[in-house]
């Protein structure tokens, strides 16, 4: 038994004959329901896909029928989901400029499946068109089932998120993992030029992204809110100044900006909104010319490690891809 004060009390988890439920240790279970729709249709519902013939996008999701839970028994989790999804398509044809709607639907997304081999059923409105039903056949089933992935993965990662703590074994691990980061992190939070609230474990991220839109054009849909409330979906506060104050998808977002050198870069303190309180990363964008397109240089400092792909995530679903889908639409109604 470990003297006073020595160890952490998470460890003795297995040994505890008190009948407390530490830790989640017994029988305990989630419901994953409303967050599932929610998630549903945050990636599905925008989901483009285009060729040479067309455009198509995924407009509204008509239907999510089901349950889904995470249960935990003895350091392991155990997850249910049965889903029947419909959702509704349009496209466009770009010779004729004809548009066409369509259903797609997914009878049985369980765990019974794997994602790959979900059925995923496309159909079009009498008419001609069928090109576009055919594109989403092909391109259009492939984009879906990786957003079921991403459902998939999200319910697993950050759904479950504190439902088991560590035990002995795994704890001794993740000290170890820590001891790793904690040299580069401490250097992050002392090189950033803003004060974070709480001392956390933090990573710094980069990422890069091309997009086919004229250097001018990327850094407007950054800082104009009727262009960032499209590609957000959402309505957004935005005072795009030195010191002015942002806030998108619904508040989940938040920050300030605290450098914008116009067509350049832009310097935010950026947080979410279940970060530990005040606390905020630094986000910095680059707008590089390249050959008929612009490439995001994004570079991010004071990311909480828990956090890590999370952040990953929203920049890469939330703002790249959202941000493609508006470039591209406005290239089609242009």
């Amino acid at each position: 038994m470990a003297k006073w004060g020595q160890g952490d009390p998470r460890w003795i988890v297995e040994e505890r004959e008190d009948g407390t439920n530490v830790n989640n240790w017994h029988w305990t279970e989630r419901d994953a329901t409303s967050w599932s729709k929610g998630r549903l249709r945050e990636l599905l519902v925008g989901i483009t896909v285009e060729n040479e013939a067309g455009r198509c996008e995924i407009s509204e999701l008509k239907q999510v029928e089901g349950e889904a839970s995470c249960s935990s028994r003895k350091g392991k989790l155990i997850f249910f989901y049965e889903w029947n999804i419909k959702l509704g398509w349009k496209g466009i044809l770009r010779e004729s400029g004809a548009k066409h709607k369509g259903l797609i639907e997914i009878p049985s997304l369980s765990e019974e499946n794997e994602v790959d081999d979900t059925e995923v059923n496309v159909s079009k409105k009498k008419g001609d068109g069928d090109i576009l039903k055919d594109l989403m056949k092909t391109a259009g089933t492939a984009k879906v089932r990786e957003a079921l992935g991403d459902y998939l993965k999200a319910l697993k990662t950050e759904f479950t998120m504190g439902m088991i703590l560590p035990t002995k074994a795994m704890a001794v691990q993740e000290l170890t993992v820590k001891r790793k980061l904690s040299q580069n992190a401490l250097q992050i939070q002392a090189s950033s030029p803003v004060a974070l609230g709480v001392r956390i474990p933090t990573v710094a991220l980069h990422m890069t992204e091309l997009f086919d839109t004229a250097i001018e054009q990327l850094y407007r849909i950054f800082t104009v809110k009727d262009l960032v409330q499209k590609f957000s979906k959402s309505p957004a506060v935005l005072e795009a100044e030195k010191g002015g104050k942002f806030q998108m998808f619904d508040g989940n977002i938040t920050g300030e900006y605290t450098e914008l050198l116009t067509n350049k870069k832009i310097v935010m303190k950026w947080r979410c909104r279940n970060w530990p309180e005040e606390h905020y990363a630094v986000v910095a964008l680059n707008f590089v010319p390249t050959l008929e397109q612009t490439e995001l240089q994004l570079d991010c400092e004071g990311v909480p490690i828990c956090e890590e792909e999370n952040m990953k995530f929203c920049w890469q679903k939330q703002h790249f891809e959202e941000i493609k889908g508006l470039l591209q639409l406005t290239t089609l109604n242009g």
